[in-house]
């Protein structure tokens, strides 16, 4: 059996990058083949078109949103309150989340909390966060930040526990006290991945948006989507699904380019 040439590329290939080219290529054939099916299956009768509208409708549904009924202004809200909630979570999770990955004595005294909220539902304070807050703004951010603060405290401290031991040990051997050891030992170390981490539970929040928006609100895109579902109007509710959609990948890429500014050195040893 013939091993295949080392110069023979193919497309399959462990571990191997992509060009630009292919990658661009490869994600305008996947959102052309999503679209194209949705388009035949709604233009060809197979599906309810009240249910599931033409892509060609969802879109001038968006574009009527957008010019006729200030739907800019929704989504103004919506980003204020993903980034103030996530914002507030960022605020606490990092520092609490390295001084337990540093400390195991911190950990011990966290972890069992943390642990247990974890694993509780976010959308069940809901009824707790109305009696609390009342109907403003403040039960949906709290909805929102109790939707991933624990989790990326946890991703945190995993992350700060993975900072190479040598690393920590060599700075105490040269006389470097605790404060010294984390702001300038693990914290440097560790800072890539933290970024990672928020950028991941950034997707989260978003998750939590329309779920947020349902209580008692009357602004924002998970409020539209909620009245556009009180007149069966599918339409603007995929328009908001797909709003939020390129909402969320643009913060993406945001903070993918955020870290490549930050850590150009990460981005030349691959």
């Amino acid at each position: 059996m013939r091993s295949p040439s080392p110069h023979k590329s193919r497309f399959l290939e462990v571990r191997r990058p992509v060009s630009r080219r292919q990658a661009a290529l490869s994600a305008i054939a996947i959102w052309v083949l999503f679209f194209g099916i949705w388009l035949i299956a709604a233009e060809g009768g197979m599906v309810n078109p009240l249910l599931v509208p033409s892509p060609v409708q969802v879109f001038e549904t968006t574009w009527n949103l957008f010019v006729d009924r200030g739907f800019i202004g929704d989504i103004g809200i919506s980003v204020w309150r993903v980034v103030l909630a996530f914002a507030m979570a960022s605020a606490l999770s990092v520092p609490l989340g390295v001084m337990m990955g540093t400390f195991p004595a911190i950990e011990a005294i966290f972890a069992p909390f943390v642990s247990a909220w974890r694993y509780l539902p976010a959308p069940s304070f809901i009824p707790i966060l109305l009696m609390w807050f009342g109907t403003g703004e403040a039960p949906k951010l709290a909805l929102l930040f109790l939707g991933v603060v624990f989790f990326l405290i946890t991703l945190v401290m995993d992350h700060t526990k993975n900072v190479r031991k040598e690393l920590i040990e060599t700075a105490l051997t040269l006389g470097a006290n605790r404060k010294v050891t984390v702001l300038n030992v693990v914290l440097p170390a560790v800072l890539p991945e933290i970024v990672t981490a928020m950028r991941q539970m950034l997707a989260v929040t978003w998750t939590y948006l329309v779920i947020a928006e349902i209580v008692a609100s009357t602004t924002g895109i998970g409020a539209m989507m909620m009245r556009a579902r009180r007149f069966l109007k599918t339409d603007e509710i995929l328009s908001g699904i797909i709003v939020i959609g390129v909402l969320g990948l643009v913060f993406d890429l945001l903070f993918k380019a955020a870290h490549r500014w930050l850590f150009p050195y990460l981005q030349e040893k691959r």
